[in-house]
This record gives structure tokens, sequence and C-alpha cells, in this order.
């Protein structure tokens, strides 16, 4: 099975959708698509150069992020997943909701001829570029080992350890926007299902943080290899100390 394109959604409630949206838009360089869905409920950040791989989604409750993987094959793409240990949650507009053994979810959507990779952006004229490049999917540490063989099963990329321990990467095509990272939970951790974050490959750390949070990013806890922010939402994203075309697990 071969995945065609990986989006990445940004999942949040009525109350933060309107800020959320617009700061996303401005970190990533992006201008926001014509709402659609039944109640104007989804939008995509229009990259400045190549094919949209990032949208954004209105939630009754909670937010944070799921995967739309497209595929030349929904139906056996589906059946193929289930082997693996995912499952099918329900159908929504005719589009197979599911959650992978650990419980993130992701949906399963016919390929869309998406194909242009966009290049990293620059918040600034001359300044360091970032690139949303990975998503990094946060495990229960139960769940660490099973949910790392699913992802490199069911995508057939490879699973390459990677110089912090608790932490996984899958070796991505060249050819596709996003990454996929796994991150082992501490045994202490209150979350018994995955979630998952964003992260930035970055040029310069310490030059985009003050860009960051003059859009609205609060500073959570800063790394020796990445620095932990959260978006007006509140939910977490990191900004790593490596460039875009350099970054961990590709």
């Amino acid at each position: 099975m071969a995945m065609r394109w990986l989006t990445a959604f940004i999942d949040r409630t009525a109350e933060d959708f309107d800020s959320t949206v617009a700061f996303w838009a401005a970190i990533t360089g992006s201008t926001i698509s014509a709402p659609r869905g039944t109640d104007g409920e989804f939008a995509t950040l229009i990259p400045a150069t190549g094919d949209s791989y990032l949208r954004v989604q209105r939630v009754v409750s909670g937010g944070g992020h799921h995967l739309d993987v497209h595929v030349g094959d929904v139906m056996y793409t589906v059946a193929r997943a289930e082997e693996l240990g995912a499952s099918v949650e329900h159908e929504l507009a005719g589009i197979p909701v599911m959650r992978s053994p650990a419980g993130l979810p992701f949906c399963v959507v016919a390929d869309q001829g998406l194909a242009a990779v966009p290049e990293p952006v620059a918040l600034e004229p001359g300044g360091p570029t970032t690139s949303a490049d990975h998503l990094c999917i946060d495990v229960p540490a139960e769940h660490f080992a099973a949910e790392c063989q699913f992802w490199a099963a069911f995508t057939g990329w490879p699973l390459r350890g990677i110089d912090e321990p608790d932490y996984a990467g899958l070796g991505k095509p060249a050819e596709l926007p996003l990454g996929l990272l796994l991150q082992r939970l501490g045994d202490d951790s209150p979350t018994p299902v995955a979630s998952a974050h964003l992260d930035f490959g970055c040029d310069d750390v310490d030059a985009v943080v003050p860009a960051h949070e003059r859009l609205g990013a609060t500073v959570l806890a800063e790394r020796e290899h990445w620095t932990v922010l959260a978006d007006p939402a509140g939910h977490p994203y990191c900004l790593i100390r490596q460039p875009p075309s350099r970054r961990r697990g590709t």
C-alpha cells in the first residue's frame, strides 16, 4: 500500500477556532481557504508554494490533531489497517474514520492528486526558515512498541531509532510533506490514548520563538534540541533545532 499524501488536521473547538486558524495560518505562511462542510467546519491552510497538507476543523469538544491518509484504494487500505490492529469508529460523509491501536484518530481518503511539497517559509524577509514537517504521535508507555509497529507496517516506512531514547521516527519518502514521529509518554501520564502534536523543523529556534510569541504563542518548556510552545488554544507544538531539510526520521 502506497500512501500518496498525508494531511494533518488541526482540530479546535468553536470558542478557539477563529483565533487558532489565524495563528496557524500566520506561523505557516499560509492563507485560509473558504470554509466548507455542512456547518462551515472545515478549511484548508493554503501554502505559499506547493500543495496543501494542513487543514483545520471545528469540533464540538476536546480538540487536538488527526491525520488524513490519502491512498489509491480506500477500502483495501481500511481492511489492511484493521488487519494491523486499527478499528473503524464511524463514517463521516462516506469517509472512514479510524483509530490506531493506541487510539489516535485518522481518516482514509481517496487520492486527490496532491504531489508538490511546499518549501519552508520565513516569517520575515531574510529570516530563518521553518516547516511544520512532522506529526508527533504521543503514546502511553504501555502501547508504545505496538503503536510503532503499527505505523511502520501501515505506512511501509522503515522504523528508525533516534538520539532521544523515548522517540522513534519513520523514514518517510521525500515526496511527502509530513513525516511521523512517535514519543513514548511517561508512566505517570494521565492520557489513556494516543494524541498528537505538530513539530516544526527550524533553521534557528531562538530567532523563531519570539516571532511565534508575537503571533500569540506561549513558551511551555525549553529543551536541548527543541522548544515546546502552546498555540492560543493551549495546544502544544514544538520547534526543533534542525533545519527542515535535515529533519530526523526522514
